[in-house]
């Protein structure tokens, strides 16, 4: 965690020193319909921001504490397993803090939406960028500023015409909220696919989430690779002081393969010009065989099944290459959309054989037709809108937030997340979404063409689905939350973090999705939500990671608060939210998980009776659980209970000796208490 936190804020440092430089101290104006812009800098460092200088103190906070984290985990020091965790939740609260000045920095200077609801929709997928006419340009990473300088020397030099570009990652979601004619790629599942086919001209990465061997995959196909980061300089040689013609000469000609340029304005002028001079020679080269050419390839397999056993979703290579010796890629095809692209089965192969090539060349179709849409991140919530919401989330009639976040390591299909969202968007739950998550979940069509993003409104109210941006906007989520217990519950917020903390553990019913985490990233944005008394569920994957904060719903002594309104204590009100961070193993397990995991303490017995009501079906849909084992601790009072199942509830509840409950006002610290 500690890693991903030095990640996020060291790309947050950067940003906001580079923009300062070349804009200035902008001022932080969320606009109008904002008045608590920042939350999470508000709450935790306890600081309002009035301009991007400003912003230096909140990140010399971040800074400071990373150092004493890191120090916290030599050997010899913290011996609490308490205190341990304690650090874990500081971090992620420092994460939170970081993300959300990438995000303000970026907003400010570039002026991205601010909350609109009804930004546009965005072409999302491979076959999006114009090959046959254009010059192509694909970027990958997290850091924006060098493709914001391409697209402003585009636009200055007058190539809005010759030259296509496109992104992978978050570099590609924060992009088109700058320029509306970027295409997004893809998640980072992408990479492989895309420039091993030879679609980009030219391949420029910036920082994080990067393959490794991008740099390999572009010399394959003779697209010039240009590095614009400290953090990633893949042992090229530095020419950010080299005049720039002569820089641009020598990676068309071939003389260079790969150049570092640590300057945004130089690496966005040459990557443009370069792109436009080198495609007519390179002509679209691709490192795929024709169909002869995979089938020899093919032959060369002597089934050991090195390639099946790297595969960390166990995919049928081995039959699929078998297949493939004797013409037929219907295996391979089949399994495209389960492909991770990590590029793992063919590094242990004694034959020279890739699998992972021979699966573009089955897929090649769909890597040439993927063609989707994505609505562009918005943002941060309007205080407006947590005017509208605020009341029926606290209370349950809003059954929750849904926060779908994270990478694309998925265990199945990559369309697993729209079943997820589409489900939740249905039942007027509100979803809100991120970064390779937001892109993954716009590459399905139902019978009338439409993605979800074309079926659902922008807005964050009840039904929405709503794109905040990239990882960095992630806060904009946690901010929510805690905007609803500034703004409709007029509990303070700054530097107020354990009332704040309290308040939406008990009161706000959000649970955080980060289905396909793959990096330390992901466990760190989790983590931020679990400070905040967020849960978060995690995909089949995520056991690598290696830890928990699961509950234990049969302890009723952990499940005890005190009543707000008269300050006694001892009150139980059942394990609403049961985990903070947990895992499940099936898309539908998680569906059933994610509406168990909103239900809150403080819910009306309306709020509770929907909220069970959706939990008992989603059981019996995906699951076929008629009742849950453990319904009896969520309800409370009859009144708690669905109308429609009222009669096989009761008789349940009457076969476990169920008692009604007093309905409380719950917190779990006394000096929160009224009296």
């Amino acid at each position: 965690m500690i890693q991903d936190l030095s990640r996020n804020s060291s790309h947050g440092d950067h940003l906001l020193h580079w923009l300062k430089e070349k804009y200035g101290n902008v001022p932080i104006n969320f606009g109008n319909n904002i008045a608590v812009e920042m939350p999470m800098v508000r709450l935790i460092v306890g600081m309002k921001p009035e301009t991007i200088e400003d912003l230096e103190t909140a990140m010399e906070w971040v800074q400071f504490n990373i150092t004493h984290l890191l120090s916290s985990t030599h050997i010899g020091q913290e011996s609490s397993y308490l205190d341990y965790e304690a650090k874990s939740f500081l971090a992620g609260l420092c994460d939170a803090v970081g993300m959300e000045i990438s995000d303000a920095v970026q907003i400010a200077a570039y002026g991205f939406p601010v909350g609109e609801p009804d930004v546009p929709n965005v072409e999302l997928g491979m076959g999006t960028m114009d090959t046959e006419n254009k010059a192509t340009i694909l970027m990958v990473g997290h850091n924006v500023a060098p493709g914001i300088e391409l697209v402003d020397y585009m636009r200055e030099a007058g190539l809005e015409d010759k030259v296509d570009v496109g992104a992978i990652c978050c570099t590609a979601i924060d992009l088109t909220r700058y320029y509306e004619g970027a295409k997004i790629v893809g998640s980072l599942s992408r990479q492989m696919f895309y420039i091993r086919s030879g679609l980009a001209d030219v391949v420029m990465v910036d920082e994080q989430c990067v393959h490794l061997r991008c740099y390999d995959e572009a010399k394959k196909v003779n697209a010039p690779f240009i590095a614009t980061n400290d953090k990633r300089m893949c042992g090229l040689p530095d020419r950010t002081d080299d005049p720039e013609e002569e820089i641009i000469d020598d990676l068309v000609s071939g003389k260079v393969d790969g150049v570092l340029i640590l300057d945004p304005v130089k690496a966005g002028k040459v990557a443009v010009e370069t792109a436009v001079r080198v495609k007519p020679i390179r002509k679209g080269k691709s490192a795929v065989p024709d169909k002869e050419g995979c089938m020899e390839m093919a032959l060369n397999c002597n089934g050991c099944g090195n390639c099946q056993r790297n595969c960390p979703n166990d995919l049928p290579l081995v039959d699929g290459v078998n297949a493939a010796k004797q013409g037929d890629f219907s295996i391979l095809e089949e399994v495209f959309d389960n492909c991770l692209d990590c590029g793992r089965c063919e590094e242990d192969c004694m034959k020279g054989v890739s699998p992972l090539t021979l699966i573009m060349f089955a897929g090649k179709e769909k890597i040439r037709n993927e063609t989707f849409n994505v609505r562009v991140g918005r943002g941060p919530i309007r205080d407006t809108e947590i005017r509208n919401v605020g009341a029926p989330i606290v209370l349950g009639e809003i059954p929750g937030i849904v926060a779908i976040i994270g990478c694309a390591n998925y265990a199945k299909e990559i369309q697993e997340l729209y079943l997820m969202a589409e489900e939740f968007c249905s039942r007027n739950y509100i979803v809100c979404v991120s970064g390779c998550a937001a892109m993954d979940i716009g590459l399905v069509k139902n019978e009338e063409g439409e993605t979800l993003y074309d079926r659902f409104p922008g807005d964050f109210d009840r039904g929405g689905l709503v794109n905040v941006g990239s990882c960095v906007s992630n806060p904009h989520i946690n901010g929510a939350a805690v905007k609803v217990a500034n703004i409709f519950a007029r509990r303070p917020l700054r530097g107020n973090y354990e009332e704040i903390a309290d308040y939406v553990l008990n009161r706000v019913g959000a649970c955080g999705v980060a289905w396909g985490a793959m990096s330390q990233k992901a466990a760190s944005i989790a983590s931020s939500c679990n400070g905040m008394g967020i849960p978060a569920i995690c995909g089949p994957h995520s056991t690598e990671y290696r830890r928990m904060y699961i509950g234990r719903a049969d302890d009723e002594e952990t499940w005890k608060v005190y009543n707000a309104r008269d300050g006694t204590s001892d009150h139980l009100v059942g394990p609403g939210p049961e985990h903070l961070l947990t895992t499940a193993e099936t898309i539908e397990e998680a569906i059933c998980l994610t509406a168990k995991m909103c239900i809150r303490p403080a819910d009306n017995s309306k709020g509770r009776m929907i909220k069970i009501s959706h939990w008992m079906d989603l059981e019996r849909k995906y699951k076929g659980v008629n009742i849950p084992e453990d319904l009896e601790k969520f309800i409370r009072v009859e009144a708690d209970i669905p109308i429609n199942l009222k009669d096989e509830i009761m008789e349940y509840l009457e076969s476990v000796g169920w008692e009604e409950k007093e309905i409380v006002d719950p917190t779990l610290f006394e000096k929160f208490c009224h009296s």
